[in-house]
């Protein structure tokens, strides 16, 4: 039997995805558009879920040693142009600074599109004698990236982030971060998002702009597309050299460090709005869910209910983000509200249910009405939370075994895509950048990654026919 749909105002997915994805970050309160075109106000509740993915990871980076720290905003163009391959790689992106107040600046400021330039030159000046290594440090900030096309959370021209950026004495220990932090990504991502993803290597031509190479997690949308969750880059001593950054080491000789960087931004809130919401709204993961348990008191104009609900509101605050709704609108449409919010669980009490002395809990997810004895409330909450991120993390991830195809040719990626629409294309890749661009021209999918988790689907590539020793995950991309 389909459920009942409560919120009538939102597009059905299966109808328009990208008018759905629009709809829930606007009636969810999310986010609201702004005046200066491609930039978007973050609402309360948006920045809620934010701060507490910040929160989730902070803590991660620390348990790893790595400090807060705080860049300037504004790149001299000077300082940007050390190193030629970045400064290529932004150049279309970048937005420009040209006067201070109504003078011509000597020098153009770029708003920082990223800051591995502003890290080195602070490198330059505080790394001296291999007892100062390694830096561990983490930034919490905006940048600003002049994109064409944009999307709330997905695409904007500025978006919130973190940038980790290191420094160390040797490429092993450099290597061991850009791993380590990419494992933490996807730690982050399957057990606090409860987003499956593939761990993988970028190809050459999809590497960040001055690396040496670039890792990522890859994730699978609802509808078929993928969504590049997290990168990781270690960057050898390339940027060291271009910013003649050099130490002494341990045997009393100069020579240049090793970098990393590694950066999440916003847009994983998207990825949780179309990994697991659906035709009612949000479905938010309870770790990240600025309200878990959503008290909805029923006959709240009857003797005692309302004291009820605020006295399990107390008891419950204690271990869960718990919010009370106490206006005088329908219950009905509380239910709406609150479901289009994604709010796990809500809790409702009555007149008949004090008598029993329970109450009713529905999960946002499945509907699933569960009546809980007062007297083990907690821990009924307890493990419906912990039972519905188990269940959309398993949801996520068969719709993302569903949408993985293995193909050996041309033909079969063409057919596999018109028989089932979009999704993950597993082949095998010669390692020639021609073979990997003549794939997306004939067939729409562009590489995603190389993943770490092999598969020989067969012995030749997917393109040329040549031997092939790599399996690549391809897909059409937000």
């Amino acid at each position: 039997m389909a459920k009942e749909k409560l919120v009538q105002e939102i597009t059905n997915m299966e109808d328009d995805f990208a008018q759905w994805y629009t709809d829930v970050v606007l009636k969810a309160d999310l986010v609201d558009y702004s005046g200066v075109k491609g930039c978007m106000v973050i609402r309360p509740y948006g920045y809620a879920i934010w701060e507490l993915m910040q929160k989730e990871m902070d803590a991660r980076f620390k348990a790893y040693g790595h400090e807060n720290v705080y860049m300037p905003m504004f790149i001299p163009e000077s300082l940007l142009e050390k190193e030629k391959d970045h400064v290529e790689g932004f150049a279309p992106e970048v937005a420009w600074v040209t006067h201070g107040g109504s003078e011509p600046l000597t020098e153009r400021l770029c708003v920082r599109p990223t800051s591995e330039t502003l890290f080195c030159e602070h490198y330059k000046n505080i790394v001296q004698s291999w007892r100062d290594l390694p830096k561990l440090y983490n930034q919490w900030c905006s940048v600003v990236r002049w994109e064409k096309t944009t999307r709330p959370f997905l695409r904007t021209r500025e978006f919130l982030w973190q940038e980790g950026h290191t420094i160390h004495a040797t490429p092993e220990e450099a290597i061991e971060e850009t791993e380590q932090q990419l494992n933490v990504y996807a730690e982050f991502c399957q057990n606090v998002l409860n987003m499956p993803v593939v761990k993988g290597k970028k190809t050459e031509s999809d590497k960040f702009a001055g690396a040496e190479s670039t890792y990522c997690i890859e994730a699978l949308m609802h509808d078929g597309k993928a969504l590049q969750a997290g990168t990781s880059h270690y960057f050898g001593d390339g940027f060291a050299r271009a910013f003649d950054i050099k130490f002494t080491d341990k045997d009393n000789k100069l020579t240049y460090p090793f970098q990393t960087s590694w950066g999440t931004t916003t847009r994983l809130i998207g990825a949780i709005i179309m990994s697991h919401g659906d035709n009612n709204g949000l479905v938010l993961p309870p770790k990240v869910a600025p309200i878990q348990v959503i008290i909805i008191p029923i006959a709240s104009h009857k003797e005692g209910v309302v004291e009820k609900a605020t006295e399990i509101k107390e008891r419950l605050e204690k271990k869960f983000r718990t919010k009370i709704d106490l206006s005088d609108k329908q219950p009905g449409w509380k239910f709406a509200e609150y479901e289009m919010k994604g709010v796990p669980l809500r809790l409702e009490i009555g007149p008949k249910d004090i008598e029993k002395n329970q109450c009713v809990l529905v999960r946002r997810d499945t509907r699933e009405k569960y009546f809980v004895s007062l007297d083990e409330l907690e821990t009924k909450v307890a493990e419906l939370l912990e039972d519905l991120a188990k269940s959309i993390y398993n949801k996520a991830l068969e719709n993302m075994e569903q949408h993985t195809h293995a193909c050996t040719s041309i033909d079969e990626i063409k057919a596999c895509i018109e028989k089932n629409g979009d999704g993950f294309i597993k082949a095998m890749w010669c390692g020639d950048e021609a073979c990997e661009d003549k794939v997306k021209e004939l067939t729409g999918v562009g590489s995603r990654c190389i993943p770490f988790d092999q598969e020989k689907l067969s012995d030749t590539c997917v393109c040329c026919g040549k031997k092939a020793d790599k399996m690549l995950y391809w897909g059409v991309a937000y």
